[in-house]
């Protein structure tokens, strides 16, 4: 989700101790390796598909079997009052980093992530579109990962965030990007045994076709965004003609909306649709990027649009 700024800390803390207690007595066994097998990065599932041990994206989110052997982070979830769609804790060995990337898949159209530092050193730094914090153990922050970001642990020791996704709520936000008051006053979220840890999830919004007013959404959004990368000749006619496109593509997903609905009849034409326009955009997207992350136009109407357009049954998405 993009943000007027790389980063928000949110006026909140948590008890470390509780925390650090908690995810050290978790077994080796309960760490995944990174889905990209990113050397050093290690996750405990908390909030997945089904509450199944996957990464996937799309689905109803459940807590897994792990977040209920976590009640005091299973708390610090629910303090938020907010639904959590795929959450995880997160580690970084000594040394290991993230790559700097930008996120430009559908799922970060709508959706931030939040950390919250469990385990961490001051030389732990994480970058954001040229900017570089320090987020301690027990604080809570926000980043926008449209724009290009990385992690770096320069530490001896694992750096261990829980990072959970949300689109939020307005309270959340008015509370997030809002005025921040004095540290002093912030509020410190105690272990409470007794309180009630109602975990609000996601559950699964999908429809067979994607309806002609999300497209549209997520095309006009694309498209105002799209610049050239190179000052060749021929760069500002690729600009206009891939834009074009876009706008066809957007009134003839529409048409095929009225025609057939979005609960999966008609799947072959917009299927048609969907392929004629990556055939005819692929060869114009060459000198077009996004102009605040750099990311190629084609990457990201692909990752972003085309591979969720059409589910591929009534149970997945493609």
């Amino acid at each position: 989700m993009r943000l007027p700024h790389p980063f928000f800390q949110l006026p909140i803390l948590f008890e470390v101790e509780r925390l650090q207690a908690e995810i050290a007595a978790l077994p080796p066994y309960a760490w995944n390796a990174h889905p990209d097998r990113l050397p050093g990065n290690s996750a405990v599932r908390l909030i997945s598909v089904d509450g199944a041990e996957t990464d996937a994206v799309h689905g109803a989110m459940r807590p897994t079997p792990w977040l209920g052997t976590l009640p005091y982070l299973r708390q610090v979830l629910a303090s938020f009052g907010v639904v959590w769609s795929r959450s995880r804790l997160m580690r970084l060995a000594p040394g290991a980093g993230v790559p700097e990337h930008a996120d430009i898949n559908y799922h970060w159209h709508n959706r931030v992530r939040l950390h919250v530092p469990i385990a961490t050193a001051p030389a732990v730094r994480f970058h954001c579109d040229g900017q570089s914090v320090h987020m301690a153990a027990g604080e809570a922050w926000i980043f926008d990962n449209w724009r290009r970001h990385h992690v770096a642990n320069g530490s001896s020791e694992d750096r261990v965030h829980l990072v959970a996704d949300t689109t939020g709520t307005a309270a959340f936000w008015r509370f997030a990007c809002g005025q921040t008051p004095p540290r002093a006053q912030w509020p410190t979220v105690r272990w409470d045994a007794a309180a009630p840890a109602h975990l609000l999830t996601e559950y699964d919004q999908r429809d067979a076709i994607l309806p002609a007013a999300e497209v549209q959404l997520l095309i006009d959004d694309l498209r105002s965004e799209v610049t050239t990368a190179i000052a060749a000749a021929d760069a500002g006619r690729c600009a206009v003609q891939f834009d074009q496109l876009l706008q066809w593509f957007v009134l003839d997903w529409r048409q095929l909306c009225a025609l057939h609905g979005v609960r999966g009849a008609g799947r072959s034409d917009f299927r048609q649709l969907e392929q004629t326009l990556r055939a005819a955009a692929a060869p114009l997207a060459q000198p077009l990027i996004m102009r605040t992350n750099g990311a190629n136009a084609m990457l990201v109407l692909e990752k972003r649009v085309l591979q969720h357009l059409i589910a591929e049954d009534s149970g997945s998405q493609a």
